[in-house]
């Protein structure tokens, strides 16, 4: 069962979106929807994204908080992860690394922040993170050349953050990076190679490599994981699609998006410790605790370190998620187990 504050308070305002008389079809030519309504509290919300045009009907999204009520990072502070005293080292972290710049993000902040837009290597960045959904993946926040900042919209699909940028507020699913509604409605975001790691990993492969300071604004929240029990609970919260029938939906899963999605069950990768397929290596390794399982994220069972290359052994974008999400964005997924 979800325990904690903040999982409560999320409960009571949980609102559909449904039920708006929506009445129309999919435009084959553009891949948006036409003549939608936009519901009333989104203009109440004031919003000024432009609804005319998306790629999903509006009854696919959950009102859940108010915009920004969960607030990136968008100055964020670093010290070396060497220097570190505070964070146990089995504790997860987003490892990225990119033109000879690694950094790590530890969950216990990404947790009660979900963005930070930072920049690394020379490039602008969006660092992400869902904990409904496990998710975590670094995009690319230029569009059309353009750096962006992106908030967090306060509204859900398949229980997966949607994002927005700042200065036209479409909407970006965390997911795959996909602008739903918007000015930019059907473009998608360049996601770039990423970890889930334990602090301690992070340090030995990256022994100058940063690591995000706690932001003030959350700093009393740190190290506590408000959805206590999560990960194995029967139910994903706020969750109103339906379950996969061959896998339990709660279960994490290494995907690898593309022409050919494929996932892996974690259960399967870290019996073997070793995986293949289509030229790409999947690697499993024990030391990182769970972010979604116990209250203090650092008592979480061991759920492992993963690593996926190509057969040149270059880093692979991939993301962790649980097998309900990846099912509910790709229907036909094949996960194997």
């Amino acid at each position: 069962m979800l325990i904690g504050r903040f999982a409560r308070i999320l409960a009571v305002m949980a609102i559909s979106a449904g039920g708006f008389g929506i009445n129309s079809a999919l435009a084959q030519d553009t891949n948006l929807y036409e003549a939608q309504e936009t519901p009333g509290r989104w203009i109440a919300e004031g919003w000024s994204t432009d609804f005319s045009r998306a790629t999903i009907p509006f009854w696919d999204v959950t009102d859940v908080i108010g915009r920004d009520n969960i607030p990136s990072i968008d100055e964020p502070q670093f010290e070396n992860a060497s220097n570190n005293i505070i964070i146990p080292g089995n504790e997860p972290v987003i490892g990225f690394e990119l033109n000879g710049d690694a950094r790590a993000y530890p969950l216990r902040i990404m947790m009660w922040h979900e963005i930070v837009n930072d920049e690394v290597g020379g490039v602008p960045v969006a660092v992400t993170f869902c904990p409904l959904c496990n998710t975590s993946i670094v995009f690319d926040r230029r569009i059309d050349d353009t750096a962006v900042t992106f908030g967090t919209s306060g509204k859900l699909r398949n229980s997966d953050l949607i994002m927005y940028d700042r200065p036209t507020q479409s909407w970006w699913q965390q997911f795959d990076g996909k602008a739903l509604a918007g000015v930019h409605a059907g473009k998608k975001l360049k996601a770039y190679p990423s970890r889930l790691m334990s602090l301690d990993l992070f340090k030995q492969e990256y022994p100058n490599g940063k690591m995000l300071l706690p932001d003030p604004r959350r700093i009393s929240q740190l190290g506590r994981n408000p959805y206590a029990g999560y990960d194995s609970s029967f139910q994903p919260f706020l969750f109103r699609g339906e379950m996969p029938e061959d896998i339990n939906g709660m279960v994490r899963v290494i995907l690898v998006q593309g022409d050919n999605p494929f996932a892996v069950a974690l259960p399967k990768l870290s019996k073997d410790g070793v995986f293949t397929k289509d030229g790409l290596e999947f690697r499993w390794s024990a030391g990182q605790a769970s972010a979604l399982d116990t209250g203090k994220i650092s008592d979480g069972r061991d759920v492992g370190n993963i690593e996926v290359v190509d057969k040149d052994g270059n880093p692979v974008v991939h993301e962790i998620t649980f097998a309900f999400a990846a099912r509910a964005f790709l229907p036909e997924l094949e996960i194997i187990q």
